[in-house]
């Protein structure tokens, strides 16, 4: 099922990023965008290589970095973080690390996929 499209709701546009991870084996962003596009997010080119990809609870970079990775960071409600994840395995991504932090930048939670 698509997700609702639209612009990140109003409670998560002013705070400090809290999730960030890492796309392992993934060289260049535009392709993980274009799954979260085909999933309903809206998606737009950020950089020279980089994405705005997004939701209504949540709205991530995409940012290759040298290597074979991409980063991903920004902000997503909290309950919503095992959804996040959930949606990165159905973008492909087999192998990933994600993580949530507080607004004191305390590590809450933690996930990982593949090697």
């Amino acid at each position: 099922m698509p997700e609702k499209s639209g612009d990140l709701a109003p409670e998560w546009t002013g705070i400090s990023n809290n999730v960030c991870g890492i796309l392992h084996g993934h060289r260049e962003a535009a392709p993980m965008a274009e799954r979260f596009e085909r999933l309903g997010w809206r998606s737009r080119s950020s950089s020279w290589y980089g994405y705005q990809v997004g939701t209504t609870w949540c709205e991530v970079e995409l940012e290759p970095v040298d290597g074979q990775d991409v980063l991903l960071n920004r902000v997503v409600d909290p309950p919503r973080f095992d959804d996040l994840a959930a949606l990165l395995t159905r973008c492909g991504a087999t192998s990933y690390t994600l993580e949530l932090y507080d607004e004191d930048n305390n590590l809450l939670r933690e996930t990982r996929r593949g090697g």
